[in-house]
């Protein structure tokens, strides 16, 4: 593993939380970042401290490019280069098109697809000096299909899953990896509320749980996933299959 640190968008619960937890049993040093949750993500860093690791707490909005600006210099100062990002950050505001506010249209595209350009943009000054990084974004299966109620949503990540691809293929010849996992029903805070009886249509019978997603970040994450780019790895117990 290159020396550096790895920063983790909206890390201070789900599968953020368990990205970060995996990230630093690798042994990377982690950035917890979050939002609003600043005791969450200090129960991730006493989680990850207790088992060995480095870990620190980052508040900040990624929607926000100066949030942004502010999140990297911390985590540089405290961690180290920046060479691993896992844009996890997101948030969803339900409804059906015609009834979809514009502000819910705007803030979910803001802090699920443009939120990873601010930070992709950053993380990539640092990692192509070092002609080694790592970026996995965090799509969706409601991405590439539709799902009624989340235009915001599914366009937001559609999107993301573009921007993975065309960045992939930017940094490719620098040792640079972009790629983005897509995760179906995972059992988080995040799904409350949408996973009564939704199994049934599971293959595998069952939702996913956050764990499941971050095993799969760190395998893309790893030196191992060195020749894997621009790809999106789908982790959702067969449901688009």
């Amino acid at each position: 593993m290159a020396e550096g640190c790895a920063i983790v968008t909206g890390a201070s619960r789900g599968i953020g939380a368990a990205t970060a937890t995996a990230l630093a049993a690798d042994g990377w040093p982690v950035a917890v970042n979050y939002r609003s949750d600043a005791d969450g993500a200090r129960e991730v860093v006493e989680r990850i401290e207790a088992a060995g690791g480095r870990a620190l707490a980052i508040g900040a909005d990624v929607a926000d490019p100066d949030g942004v600006a502010d999140l990297f210099e911390r985590a540089e100062s405290g961690l180290g280069s920046v060479l691993a990002l896992v844009n996890n950050a997101g948030m969803r505001a339900d409804g059906l098109t015609p009834q979809l506010a514009v502000e819910d249209w705007a803030a979910v595209l803001e802090t699920n697809l443009s939120a990873a350009f601010h930070t992709t943009r950053r993380a990539l000054k640092p990692m192509l000096r070092a002609r080694f990084g790592r970026i996995v974004n965090v799509a969706s299966i409601v991405g590439p299909r539709a799902n009624a109620g989340q235009a915001n949503y599914a366009a937001s990540k559609a999107g993301l899953i573009g921007f993975t691809k065309t960045v992939a293929v930017e940094v490719a010849r620098r040792g640079v990896t972009v790629n983005a996992v897509a995760p179906g029903l995972v059992e988080t805070r995040f799904t409350e509320g949408m996973t009564n009886g939704l199994a049934d249509a599971i293959p595998a019978r069952r939702v996913g749980t956050p764990e499941e997603v971050a095993s799969c970040v760190r395998f893309l994450v790893s030196e191992s996933a060195a020749y894997v780019t621009g790809t999106v790895l789908t982790v959702d117990g067969g449901l688009s299959a």
